[in-house]
């Protein structure tokens, strides 16, 4: 039961100054998640550790963040959407001081798990929106968080490898940590907590489970094309990962408060949004593994362009900005239309800018225009996923719902991880002592990645239309109440 909490102010929002210091948390995490990736080739000689080995400080973060949103959603319905953010992003400051003072691989791992455990703050801040902005605002400061992953991507790929390059590595996790505090700082000054509380006890068994669970199935596809597909370790976590989930379905079910309240997710409009969610996220994880590798390889290979990793980030800078700036494209097409139309409209996008990089290959301005085509559709689908969400669940339930949203599309990124991994290790040419990725493989991916944002179109067909232009649900009849 949603309950108001004695003696907390319910006040006007200062929405301008609240949307903003969401969106820049956003922004900071989505720059966490990108500073190891220069230091990625290097990594093995910086932590004196093998290269399988070092894979881990990448792998790490995935996990932490596949896991800590839906259970952080959760919690901040229970005990507060701005506490449990803020708590997040204490958990970045932490791991990011771990990594800085780190000179060898377990400690890296473990600030990087750290550091990983605040990608709640993106569903967070979409669900504090919903508590404290009027309707007419929402579509558009819901777009604009969605797009704080893509910006803060792309402007934390150049702006790392040029600190990596020119002042050393351990300064990138100490910009990370003062980034952190600031923002934490910020969202304790300008955010205002949320009065609805739901109450009750954390579900530990569930949580628990729900870990376990992800942990064998998200270890699984991503160590998948390392440890092989058919070897028994990887075989043996699908079947835990399967054994493990169902029976924490069951316990979902029967909990008198459960860590997500299953029979809400089972709703036809929330199931298929996070079907949609899936494909979504593999279709936009696929570019970012083809066109830095197209951008590096060498020129000498007849389609590579030999482009330093500075020159790699600033090519993929401009599609951050491309997904900000349609944020409010994608606010006004809900608000007319309604967001299943969005999802499909920002699918299509999707599906045409991949068949476009299918010819335009030849060079850094092709790359980058296809990049934008891709980023805008992105930018469309991510701000109306989680509007579909909210307009199928109650208010007591948005951060849960958010977080396992976000949950579905790290599903879809970790999926085409693997399945372009696959393609690309499989068509090769041989130049040299090395094998690369052939031209083939790269437009055998970029096929893969548009036809899964077809099947995201497809799929968004199928969501009910339900509430119309992208209106939200209120609180069900009831269940607000004044504890007294």
């Amino acid at each position: 039961m949603t309950t108001l909490v004695p003696g907390t102010e319910v006040r006007a929002p200062r929405g301008g100054l609240t949307v903003a210091v969401l969106a820049f948390a956003g922004i900071v995490v989505a720059l966490m998640q990108t500073l190891v990736i220069p230091l990625v080739p290097q990594l093995p000689t910086l932590l004196h550790a093998t290269p399988s080995n070092t894979s881990w400080a990448i792998t790490a973060t995935l996990l932490a963040g596949a896991v800590a949103t839906p259970v952080f959603g959760g919690l901040g319905d229970m005990y507060g959407k701005r506490l449990i953010l803020v708590l997040c992003l204490g958990l970045l400051v932490t791991g990011s001081v771990v990594c800085a003072l780190s000179n060898s691989l377990t400690p890296m791992i473990v600030g990087r798990a750290l550091q990983g455990a605040a990608a709640g703050v993106i569903p967070l801040g979409i669900s504090i929106m919903r508590d404290e902005l009027p309707p007419e605002k929402l579509g558009s400061a819901i777009g604009l968080m969605s797009s704080s992953l893509g910006v803060g991507g792309a402007l934390g790929l150049p702006s790392a490898a040029l600190l990596a390059e020119h002042i050393g590595w351990h300064v990138l996790f100490w910009v990370s940590a003062v980034l952190g505090a600031v923002v934490a700082g910020l969202v304790l000054a300008i955010v205002p907590e949320s009065p609805l509380r739901t109450g009750g006890r954390f579900d530990l068994l569930g949580a628990v489970g729900l870990t376990a669970g992800l942990v064998c199935l998200l270890l699984a596809i991503s160590k998948g094309g390392d440890w092989g597909w058919t070897s028994g370790t990887v075989l043996g976590l699908f079947a835990a990962a399967a054994v493990i989930l169902l029976l924490w379905g069951v316990w979902e079910l029967r909990a008198r408060r459960p860590l997500v309240d299953l029979r809400i997710t089972a709703r036809r409009r929330v199931l298929v949004t996070n079907l949609a969610s899936i494909t979504v996220g593999f279709s936009m994880f696929a570019m970012s593994l083809v066109l830095p590798q197209v951008l590096a390889m060498p020129a000498a290979t007849g389609y590579g362009l030999g482009q330093s990793l500075l020159v790699i980030g600033l090519c993929m800078a401009p599609g951050g900005l491309v997904m900000m700036a349609t944020s409010p494209l994608a606010a006004r097409l809900s608000a007319a239309r309604g967001p299943k139309v969005s999802l499909m409209t920002g699918s299509l996008v999707i599906a045409v800018g991949y068949f476009l990089g299918i010819a335009l290959m030849g060079g850094v301005w092709q790359i980058v225009v296809f990049t934008c085509v891709i980023s805008a559709g992105v930018g469309i689908a991510y701000a109306a996923m989680p509007a579909l969400i909210m307009s199928a669940v109650p208010a007591s339930e948005t951060g849960a719902a958010n977080g396992l949203n976000a949950l579905m599309r790290s599903i879809g990124t970790s999926t085409s991880s693997a399945v372009i991994s696959v393609v690309l290790a499989n068509m090769v040419i041989r130049f040299g002592p090395a094998e690369l990725p052939s031209l083939t493989g790269f437009r055998v991916a970029m096929i893969i990645g548009g036809g899964a944002a077809l099947a995201a179109f497809l799929i968004a067909v199928f969501i009910p239309s339900g509430r119309d232009r992208g209106n939200l649900a209120p609180v069900e009849a009831g269940t607000a109440t004044s504890a007294r």
